[in-house]
């Protein structure tokens, strides 16, 4: 990857960049492993100067010292997606969570509903015209950058070239700050018998020619070891990671079926480790796009055979999944899941899928359930669900009735909660 050329306007430190930051902002930070992490420390520094200080955020890689309960009265986040290094401040009412579909967050952008004062942003070096590319994280922070009044870029000579829609200009920028630094990684997850029965299911129902998404994890990650016989595989995704890299250099995904952007692995953001990061550089197979676009149901319902891959906490005899929170305690978001359920359900032989382990605490708890937790929150309705996953086999549930459902949920829970189940829904008169 190349170097920081000379073309860098507004060079600064760390400390003068983070000056142009000031009390009762609100200032977002780029995702993923994208995240600014520099910048970020940065601000930490700036903390006793600052009030009031909102931090908007998706999902950020690695820890977050912003969300400490020592800056509580300089910074307050906002996060948009929950993720592991906010969890606990947003349990503890130290941080706001709003809810809201993945596709939908640009616009709050746009519409003046969150207006951005800073956004903290890391890009590559700019090319001989001027453009830096957003690299491993396009998604929501390219509308993001769009909009705020003031743009401040950690210029990381590591941060590989990805193409698409996936730019910003120097002139745009208010500040530099020059970085040469390896990014965060995501390694995949790792593989258990569970998560490669489920990813066996979930390849049977993949046919030659598919558009996927998928997510990060071990389920997506067994999906892809059972593909290697597919013909004419395509993505379509908010996300991929390494995984996918094999199955390219194998010519079983090669986009040439696709309906749309065809031959181009297409979208939003990247979560993986530096093989992934060193192959999308400068690959013109690869497209990163916002997530407007990428995450458009009606975009996702163009692409013929669109297979949507989604997880769930739980899910109830009718259908109902939880994928955002474990009762009423807040765990995640909604993220894409509803976005690429319903386009893949508009898609023509589309696959919506939902997979899940049958159960959870090692064992001692059903994720298949007679109703969902009090204070759970549904993230896909019953009305959305086609079929459910798990490493007992796959309920198909659309168009079926609420017996004919409960019985196929039933039928893939784990052996040892299937007669337990079988009496709650004879209470609830589901049979």
């Amino acid at each position: 990857m190349s170097h920081v050329s000379g073309m860098l306007p507004r060079m600064m430190s760390p400390a003068e960049a983070l000056s142009l930051v000031h009390s009762g902002q609100r200032v977002y930070i780029g995702g993923g492993c994208g995240v600014p992490s520099t910048l970020l420390h940065a601000l930490v520094e700036r903390a006793p100067a600052l009030r009031d200080v909102e931090i908007l955020h998706i999902l950020t890689a690695g820890d977050d010292p912003t969300a400490s309960p020592e800056f509580a009265g300089a910074f307050r986040h906002n996060a948009l997606f929950i993720g592991p290094n906010v969890r606990r401040a947003v349990h503890e009412n130290r941080a706001d969570f709003t809810p809201i579909f993945l596709s939908d967050i640009p616009g709050l952008f746009r519409s003046g509903m969150l207006p951005i004062d800073v956004a903290l942003i890391q890009v590559s070096p700019p090319d001989q015209h001027g453009f830096c590319s957003f690299g491993v994280e396009v998604g929501c922070t390219l509308p993001a950058a769009q909009l705020a009044r003031t743009v401040i870029a950690e210029v990381n000579a590591q941060m590989p070239r990805t193409l698409g829609d996936s730019f910003i200009h120097i002139s745009r920028i208010s500040a530099c700050v020059e970085t040469d630094r390896p990014l965060p990684e995501l390694p995949q997850g790792e593989s258990n018998p569970i998560a490669e029965r489920i990813g066996q299911h979930i390849a049977d129902l993949i046919p030659d020619g598919a558009t996927l998404q998928l997510g990060i994890g071990a389920i997506p990650d067994a999906v892809l070891r059972y593909l290697s016989h597919k013909r004419h595989l395509g993505i379509h995704s908010e996300l991929f990671s390494d995984g996918i890299v094999d199955l390219v250099e194998a010519g079983v995904i090669d986009g040439e079926a696709k309906t749309l952007h065809r031959g181009k692995l297409v979208a939003g953001f990247l979560l993986g480790t530096r093989h992934l990061f060193d192959w999308v550089h400068n690959n013109a197979m690869v497209e990163l796009h916002p997530t407007d676009y990428i995450n458009d149901p009606f975009v996702i319902a163009q692409h013929k055979r669109m297979v949507a891959i989604n997880s769930a906490l739980q899910i109830d005899l009718t259908g109902q999944v939880c994928a955002d929170s474990i009762g009423s305690q807040f765990y995640s978001g909604a993220g894409g899941q509803v976005d690429f359920m319903r386009g893949a359900a508009r898609s023509e032989a589309g696959v919506p899928i939902v997979a899940l382990p049958s159960t959870a605490m090692g064992g001692k708890l059903s994720r298949i359930v007679p109703t969902l937790d009090q204070g759970a929150g549904v993230v896909t309705s019953r009305y959305d669900v086609h079929y459910v996953i798990t490493e007992y086999g796959v309920a198909q549930l659309h168009g079926c009735t609420l017996a004919r459902r409960t019985r196929a949920l039933i039928d893939i829970a784990h052996p040892d909660f299937r007669e337990q189940l079988m009496a709650s829904a004879k209470q609830l008169h589901y049979l």
